[in-house]
């Protein structure tokens, strides 16, 4: 036990290290922007990981590589944590804000009761609220405590997209990039982070080019986010959380504000940039452009978002939920039905794709009153999967459901052959013998059941937590919420936000937690923790 405390110690220290990095490195944004009064809190933001990284690192600096035991708990511990310590700069600048005896000339909006900045920061004060907008920004699920992300310091707007930028790849992959450390204990951490694939032989390799591959898409995504019209800051921000499949946004109706369409079909090739997995991103920049249609989860992302636009814009147009006189598209003029099946679909892609890119953007109307059941519940199966496995996206992912699906037809189609049949199970090009299916099938299977027990879960906690009924939410609007906790996506249908009870703060933050990283490493961690203490052997 002593042993594998002090490997989980020092490798946990090593990614509060990686974050204090982080936090200091965004001291360079309230300089731009001259919120000095922010500064202070930053700093020591940034210096309380880095004293607790260092001092764990550096005790159990002689520990033995993990395991995969190890690797688990360090993945579980070590997402929990950074989410802890991520939530400090919410928590000191809300205080600063609060308590400034006048010399750090914190601005009057923050300081007056009443006003929205006011409110909107004040909301931090909560240490539940900033941990929750913490784990929602490293997890990339992107449900918020914040009112009003408008008027939030520029500091905590940027700490907000970083975090989830960061998220989307992933904080152990980022940890292992900056303190790259050869050998097999680095592999071990990447695979418990719900990655397998590598681009390279040599781990560090692999993680180094996932992120000059993650930059080259963001300045791609922000340059296009400017010349379809939005200003360099709002660029800047919505390129980072919507390639990241994130889903903050630095506006009160996320991408409704712009009203635009221009802006949000620009958005739909940035975040399917983030449902596709990094190995085939690599292929595919080096020319191999066949990946788009013979690598199986990139044919059938596309398949899968085409599908569910599809199914969600007849719905919504049979409903006449975006009835519309007349709209310009492209300086051509639409009117009548044309114009209103024009607004129904650019509704319909953007906002299934958001859902299924785990994304989280939405734009005018989208989920409002008035969708029907069968619309939300289009969405929250999209949520459910996800896209492509090794890519920046939560749920099931297409990899599992395509694999239970196939899995399924051969065991029924074994049941016409003789017993002694040698059969091959095609999966992705690869060739598995019975054995090898099995085993693939077992893990999504498993994958697949503990996901949706805790989607049950998480439900029935939240319909006892909150009204429910003719003046309160309906089942759909549950099953959405919290689909997109767990799903990592972000989209609400009004339930999030800083009044909710405690009690479904709390079991957001564990559906979120356990959503990015696919739930038993979090259930490996917890069970060690509960023999420990001697609850159970």
């Amino acid at each position: 036990m002593a042993n594998r405390l002090g490997t989980i110690a020092r490798d946990l220290g090593r990614m509060l290290e990686a974050l204090a990095g982080l936090i200091l490195v965004s001291v360079l944004i309230p300089l731009v922007w001259r919120e000095w009064w922010v500064v202070p809190g930053m700093v020591l933001s940034g210096v309380l990981p880095l004293l607790v990284g260092v001092g764990l690192s550096r005790t159990f600096q002689d520990a033995e590589d993990p395991g995969r035991l190890h690797g688990m708990m360090i993945a579980a511990s070590g997402w929990f944590f950074v989410a802890v310590f991520g939530s400090v700069p919410f928590l000191l600048i809300a205080w600063t804000a609060q308590l400034d005896p006048g010399i750090l000339n914190v601005p009057v909006r923050f300081t007056t009761t009443g006003t929205e900045a006011y409110s909107t920061l004040a909301a931090f004060q909560n240490p539940l609220n900033g941990f929750f907008e913490s784990m929602s920004g490293f997890t990339g699920t992107g449900l918020t405590m914040s009112v009003h992300e408008d008027v939030l310091p520029h500091t905590l707007q940027w700490w907000r997209s970083f975090i989830e930028w960061v998220g989307g790849v992933g904080v152990i992959v980022l940890t292992t990039a900056i303190l790259a450390r050869p050998g097999s204990g680095s592999l071990t951490l990447y695979e418990s982070e719900a990655r397998s694939e590598k681009i390279h032989p040599s781990i560090v390799s692999t993680v180094r080019t996932i992120w000059w591959i993650f930059l080259l898409f963001t300045f791609f995504s922000i340059l296009v986010l400017w010349l379809a019209g939005m200003p360099m800051w709002d660029a800047i921000n919505h390129a980072m959380t919507g390639l990241a499949t994130g889903g903050f946004s630095i506006t009160d109706n996320s991408i409704a504000t712009y009203d635009s369409v221009a802006i949000d079909f620009a958005l739909i090739p940035i975040m399917i940039l983030g449902s596709i997995a990094f190995p085939i991103h690599y292929l595919i920049l080096r020319g191999d452009l066949r990946n788009f249609y013979s690598d199986l989860q990139t044919r059938w992302v596309f398949i899968f978002f085409g599908l569910g636009t599809l199914i969600l814009t007849a719905l919504l147009f049979d409903q006449g939920f975006y009835q519309t006189e007349a709209i310009v598209v492209a300086g051509i003029v639409l009117q009548g039905q044309a114009a209103t099946l024009f607004q129904t679909f650019r509704f319909a892609l953007f906002q299934f794709v958001s859902a299924a890119s785990c994304t989280g953007f939405q734009t005018a109307g989208s989920l409002g009153p008035g969708w029907s059941p069968q619309a939300q519940l289009t969405v929250t199966f999209g949520m459910v999967v996800g896209a492509a496995a090794g890519s920046t996206v939560g749920g099931i992912k297409l990899i599992r459901l395509l694999t239970l699906a196939k899995g399924t037809l051969f065991r029924i189609r074994g049941v016409f052959y003789p017993a002694s049949a040698v059969r091959t199970f095609r999966l992705n090009g690869r060739a598995l013998s019975t054995e090898e299916a099995a085993q693939e099938f077992e893990e999504a299977a498993i994958i697949t059941f503990l996901w949706i027990l805790f989607l049950g879960l998480g439900a029935f906690v939240l319909m006892l937590s909150v009204p429910m009924g003719p003046d309160g939410f309906t089942l759909e609007n549950v099953l959405f919420e919290v689909a997109s906790a767990q799903g990592n996506v972000g989209l609400s249908s009004g339930i999030t936000g800083p009044g909710m009870p405690t009690i479904t703060k709390v079991m957001f933050l564990f559906n979120m937690w356990i959503g990015r990283l696919e739930i038993i490493p979090v259930l490996v961690l917890l069970r060690s923790i509960f023999v420990s203490m001697e609850v159970y052997e």
